[in-house]
């Protein structure tokens, strides 16, 4: 399925799901959207969790309910092995698991058997989070006023202080169980906001970069560009511990316009 030709950014993707009829009409419904690239598949919790490592997709299908180790100990068990998250789908038979799913800051919740309107719904929220959103045209943009202008200071909670930095010392930024981390180049704390597309938004554009959807970082803090597995590449950051963060499949185009790899 890799081999399709289309104009729109494709997001790497795995499906998990023990029954077999379901992770083939899954797959099959999802060949209509140029957006989604399935690059591997898992019959039980322990294979997504080999695939998700191996693959470093960028989004999962995943079901709730697979014997063994279920969806959601599959990305407890990712969390304990410290993997970059993927972006998640939760797929189940019982709306019971709907908690579960905002919990788990999942994107979205289907309902199986999946429908294929209902599918579209879920395909267009993961092109609105993970792909580069159209930039605005400046003719209609609403002018900035000093609320709307990037931020050049930041609160940041450490050792029970709330500490003012400046936005350009910020190195980077992320997210684990909902609570942001931010690595300064003098200290590291958390921060008040929810997501960190809200953090994002109150930064510079042209300086912050969400480089995972786990990661925002400071392109003007990247020490280093590492070539990594299949064609992928981690950055290491200029903070004390030399940080290495990947860098989503999705994103790769983005980092080599950047710095003309």
């Amino acid at each position: 399925m890799t081999g399709r030709a289309n104009n729109t950014a494709a997001i790497p993707t795995v499906l998990a799901d023990d029954e077999a009829p379901a992770l083939d009409e899954l797959a099959f419904l999802l060949r209509e959207f140029p957006e989604i690239e399935i690059v591997g598949t898992a019959h039980n919790g322990v294979q997504a969790v080999e695939r998700i490592e191996e693959l470093e997709p960028d989004l999962v299908f995943l079901d709730v309910q697979m014997p063994g180790l279920d969806g959601l100990g599959v990305i407890h068990k990712l969390k304990a092995d410290k993997t970059p998250l993927p972006a998640f789908v939760l797929c189940t038979a019982y709306d019971q698991y709907a908690l579960e799913a905002f919990r788990v800051e999942a994107l979205d919740y289907l309902l199986k058997p999946v429908e294929r309107d209902r599918l579209a719904l879920t395909v267009e929220r993961v092109r609105r989070n993970m792909l580069e959103p159209p930039q605005a045209d400046p003719s209609t943009a609403p002018p900035q006023t000093a609320q709307s202008l990037p931020r050049s200071k930041m609160l940041i909670k450490a050792a029970g202080r709330n500490l003012i930095v400046d936005a350009s010392d910020v190195i980077y930024a992320t997210i684990q169980d909902g609570l942001i981390t931010v690595v300064t180049t003098h200290l590291e704390g958390q921060t008040n906001y929810k997501t960190l597309e809200e953090l994002q938004s109150s930064l510079d554009p042209a300086a912050f970069w969400r480089a995972h959807r786990s990661y925002l970082v400071n392109i003007n803090r990247i020490r280093e560009v590492i070539p990594w597995f299949k064609s992928s590449y981690q950055l290491r950051m200029d903070d004390k511990k030399g940080t290495e963060i990947p860098v989503s499949r999705v994103q790769t185009k983005r980092l080599r316009d950047l710095f003309k790899l």
